[in-house]
């Protein structure tokens, strides 16, 4: 692909945790019972706010920066443990597949941009059973911080071939509005992954909807549609 021809194209970023997949408190409750586990005593309430970022940055803001990381990995085994016994009751949140199919017809790059390790990207993949509308994904191996940090969607638009300004990012979390932000890539909250429209507008949202089904119910008219072709 030429340098012209990838300047051409338009696409979407989509986070996958709690914007296209029922996940968010999943992951709050295993992470609350590693951490339990691990002698921390954090409320499930301030865990789920911190659900989104990459792991690394979760236990930071959670644990704060300057403390002992001897216990990190055993905190992530923990979780990814836990995790794992969901899997298999993992769900796509209402319209999630049939969003990526209309982007993908209507000629848009669909990509998955996840600060999820890759074990358990392939598990959100196969539950939304979607991998003929996807161009590409990215995983927490592709970047050297998570969310907040820009750098998971500024590795997926360079694997993808997009430019910042010819994409838009859909997510459900402060911490994607925050990384799209600083990778500058237009902002599209949802609601479904349990965070407010206020904090997701205060994020940096150009629009906030309910989950993938109302975006798609109003495509037209949409950031996602304003995209050039």
């Amino acid at each position: 692909m030429s340098d012209t021809q990838a300047g051409q194209l338009s696409g979407v970023l989509f986070d996958v945790d709690g914007t296209l997949v029922d996940t968010p408190y999943l992951h709050a409750v295993c992470w609350g019972e590693a951490l339990r586990q691990g002698g921390h005593d954090v409320p499930m309430a301030t865990v789920h706010r911190a659900i989104g970022m990459g792991s690394a940055e979760l236990l930071d803001h959670l644990l704060g920066g300057g403390r002992d990381e001897a216990g990190d990995e055993a905190l992530n085994t923990a979780h990814l443990t836990l995790y794992k016994l969901s899997w298999g009751r993992l769900r796509p949140l209402p319209g999630a597949r049939d969003l990526l199919k209309e982007c993908a017809g209507r000629g848009l790059r669909v990509v998955l941009a996840s600060s999820a390790g890759q074990e358990e990207l392939d598990a959100l993949r196969s539950a939304l059973d979607a991998d003929d509308a996807i161009t590409t994904a990215t995983s927490s191996s592709d970047a050297d911080a998570g969310k907040p940090h820009p750098d998971i969607l500024r590795a997926a638009l360079d694997e993808s071939g997009l430019a910042a300004q010819r994409a838009v990012l859909v997510g459900d979390a402060v911490w994607d509005g925050k990384a799209a932000q600083r990778a500058g890539v237009p902002f599209v909250g949802v609601t479904c992954g349990g965070t407010s429209q206020a904090e997701l507008r205060e994020a940096g949202a150009v629009e906030v909807w309910r989950d993938p089904a109302e975006l798609l119910a109003h495509f037209a008219g949409s950031a996602l549609d304003s995209l050039p072709g």
